[in-house]
């Protein structure tokens, strides 16, 4: 695999202590490049994880995938970052999103894609520790602001999470990466990556400068069957959300309505058996190493930076990261060596 190709895992904030440091420790063990700990509403915090996965890890990248500068401000982000960063120097990263489902918590979000580049403004111009501050129209840094003398001054490795034109030339013009969440679809890879030049020409900077992340649900297995049965029941519960986003797919007529009524049945086995398996290849890694492998270098050929296998991973979670290590990655690094 070139130097520029990273594999990376997306973990769920939903585990007992201890198990983060598992997690961590496997993925390193194993070869894979990145560990991402999601932030999703109503799960905790990413960053006790990440600190967990800090102190037993020496060589992966770490970071959270992503804060909203809307359930936290960006100061409080920038602190948790630095923290962070402290305990992993040179392999911390920030991810940075609008933030979903927030209007269950009462939460509104005007001007998502301001409240993105301001806060990225805000987080760069504290964390930089020269005091030039940072004037924007919803945060702002007054001058002469500095943190503690023992938070060193920093960069500050930037991902925006976004699927749309617009977050993905705000993330050309300001980012180091963008990630789309939710698609294993080389389509969407291309697009994105046409989205973003348009940001990258506005700033002045090199096409290819921001990196392309896909990411979506993984379930790998030596059972090919049990794991495409498990990653259809894990697609069905956020289809309707993710599919509306990616304008390279057309859905099958009334498939989104038989998904969703079969939910509300409670049948969520029912509600994966009715996505197609061209479908389910566009939003999930699913099958055994070879399928994962071939699907992860669809995306690596049209032009994704970093491909990030989310979670559940497998019918067993370890498992499956021990062969995305050791049967998947291998295949990926052959591909690039032949090509």
């Amino acid at each position: 695999m070139s130097s520029d190709v990273e594999m990376g895992i997306g973990v769920q904030s939903d585990k007992a202590p201890g198990r983060y440091a598992r997690v961590a420790a496997l993925a390193e063990e194993v070869g894979l490049d990145v560990v991402s700990v999601f932030s999703d509403l109503l799960f905790q915090p990413p960053l006790p994880a990440l600190l967990e996965m800090a102190a037993v890890t020496s060589r992966v990248r770490l970071g959270v995938a992503g804060y909203n500068p809307f359930t936290m401000h960006p100061y409080e982000i920038a602190g948790q970052y630095a923290a962070l960063a402290a305990r992993a120097p040179g392999r911390a990263y920030l991810g940075l999103v609008k933030g979903t489902w927030l209007t269950q918590i009462g939460l509104e979000q005007p001007r998502p894609l301001a409240h993105l580049e301001q806060a990225a403004g805000f987080i760069k111009a504290l964390l930089s520790g020269d005091g030039v501050g940072y004037l924007g129209s919803v945060f702002t840094l007054e001058p002469g602001t500095r943190l503690d003398p023992s938070v060193p001054p920093q960069t500050v490795p930037l991902m925006i999470g976004s699927w749309g034109p617009r977050g993905a030339a705000l993330a050309g013009r300001i980012a180091d990466e963008i990630k789309v969440g939710g698609t294993a679809n080389p389509a969407m890879v291309r697009l994105t990556r046409s989205r973003v030049a348009v940001g990258e020409d506005a700033a002045g900077r090199p096409r290819g400068t921001v990196g392309v992340i896909a990411g979506a649900v993984t379930v790998v297995s030596r059972s090919r069957t049990e794991a495409r049965a498990l990653a259809r029941r894990e697609v069905a519960l956020y289809l309707d959300a993710i599919a509306a986003f990616d304008p390279t797919v057309e859905l099958p007529e009334g498939l989104l309505e038989l998904v969703a009524a079969r939910l509300r049945s409670g049948d969520a086995a029912g509600a994966g058996r009715a996505i197609p398996g061209d479908v389910l290849d566009l939003f999930a890694f699913s099958g055994d190493p070879d399928d994962v492998a071939g699907q992860a270098q669809l995306l690596i050929d049209a032009g994704a930076s970093r491909v990030e296998f989310g979670t559940p991973h497998g019918p067993d979670e370890l498992e499956g990261i021990a062969l995305l290590g050791r049967a998947v990655v291998p295949q990926l690094r052959r591909a690039r060596v032949r090509t």
